[in-house]
């Protein structure tokens, strides 16, 4: 008898033939929750209300840092986006490159946001940004009353005001704010004209490609069967494995956009047959790279290595 799992997640391609049913994680019965991503992220951080989920990376880090983490993560990593895209000025801006954000005013909707996270490490580390000389106000994106969903340890320096009753939107038009950082499209300008080369001269330079979400299980679901871990990698393995087979066919349009396989060609020839690795060691450099951000950021209260974050079942598998 296979054991029901609730799984919230969003509908990617690369997971649709397992929510489908085509690809079965062998013991389990999925019990898909397709929900918009803002809701999952909420609704699970906040009260665990099912039993495996999609999850920001930034609040998966955050939460396994506590003395005893509810949840532990699975190498599965469902989005991954570069961020120089992410960082938005008013038109005509004076801020013409990452160290003129010093002294400005910067909006960001959660400090604990994935996508934030690897914005502030990228300008600190990249671009030597102080982030303590930056005014840091949060807010919700298009709606007021968004919140920090985790506890901070901010660096020393570091000063956070939050605008419950504003939009990051509102403010930067009416010259509120210098700049913003967000993952959901702001109107404006970019700091990062041209972010497709920007981004690729980074992915050469450093080997990050960022994970924005990860599968993790409830510790009480994992601790009573361990197997589940495995089992899922290798079904979500599976899944991606269809799904990149798709999105490489010349003879068919499986997304509705022109070239798709050309792109996949220029990526592969980038990155590696294994384009959208799933596992540790393919992400290593990526996943000690965001361990660090979020440890110097106050996101962590302790230092994760990475081997912390993930079910042991995972980070090994058997040869023939």
């Amino acid at each position: 008898m296979n054991i029901p799992l609730s799984l919230a997640i969003n509908a990617y391609d690369h997971v649709r033939d397992l929510l489908s049913g085509e690809v079965r994680a062998a013991g389990i019965d999925l019990v898909p929750l397709q929900l918009e991503i803002e809701e999952i992220f909420y609704r699970f951080t906040r009260f665990r209300e099912w039993q495996a989920s999609e999850m920001s990376f930034g609040k998966v880090i955050a939460l396994m840092s506590e003395e005893r983490p509810e949840i532990i993560a699975i190498p599965v990593f469902l989005s991954r986006v570069f961020r120089h895209s992410a960082i938005y000025l008013p038109e005509n801006s004076r801020i013409k490159k990452p160290k003129d954000l010093e002294g400005c005013r910067v909006g960001i909707p959660e400090w604990a946001q994935t996508a934030g996270i690897y914005v502030r490490g990228m300008l600190a580390h990249e671009y030597g940004v102080d982030l303590a000389r930056i005014a840091w106000f949060q807010a919700g994106v298009r709606e007021p009353g968004r919140v920090e969903k985790v506890e901070l340890n901010l660096p020393q320096g570091v000063r956070i005001e939050r605008m419950a009753g504003r939009t990051l939107v509102e403010m930067l038009e009416k010259g509120d704010l210098d700049a913003v950082i967000s993952a959901r499209e702001v109107p404006g300008a970019r700091l990062f004209k041209d972010y497709r080369t920007a981004e690729a001269e980074y992915w050469k330079k450093t080997r990050i490609f960022p994970i924005m979400h990860v599968l993790v299980l409830r510790r009480d679901v994992y601790e009573r069967d361990r197997w589940l871990a495995m089992n899922l990698f290798q079904a979500f393995a599976e899944a991606k494995r269809r799904s990149l087979a798709r999105v490489s066919e010349f003879g068919l349009s499986h997304v509705p956009l022109p070239w798709v396989p050309d792109h996949v060609r220029q990526w592969r020839e980038m990155a590696g047959e294994d384009f959208w690795p799933y596992g540790v060691e393919p992400n290593r450099p990526t996943l000690e790279a965001f361990l660090q951000y979020g440890y110097e950021q106050g996101v962590c209260r302790r230092r994760l290595a990475v081997e912390d974050l993930f079910a042991p079942e995972t980070l090994s598998s058997f040869k023939v």
